[in-house]
């Protein structure tokens, strides 16, 4: 289980993260860089595993400290599935 940001707005990061990985049941891995984190999910991912990317659905922002800065869940999973299909190639 993969824990990252969404959009903390003003919210500490840290303390969002701290928070949601206390009710897990289990250990997660926690990577406040959105972007790396979908792609670490994807790339660590195996035959049969599910990576869910939740939480921003149509939005193409992410809001830190009052900033949006452009972001698309949708490219960066786009981008991580191409990286990793190379990456299969380049080892076969």
């Amino acid at each position: 289980v993969m824990v990252t940001n969404d959009n903390p707005r003003s919210e500490n990061p840290y303390a969002i993260i701290a928070a949601i990985a206390e009710g897990m049941a289990r250990e997660v891995t926690v990577e406040t860089d959105r972007a790396k984190a979908i792609a670490l999910a994807i790339s660590q991912a195996g035959k049969g595993d599910v990576v869910l990317v939740a939480g921003k659905g149509h939005e193409d922002y992410q809001e830190i400290q009052g900033i949006r800065y452009p972001f698309s869940d949708a490219a960066w999973v786009q981008s991580a599935l191409k990286k990793n299909v190379l990456n299969q190639k380049a080892q076969a």
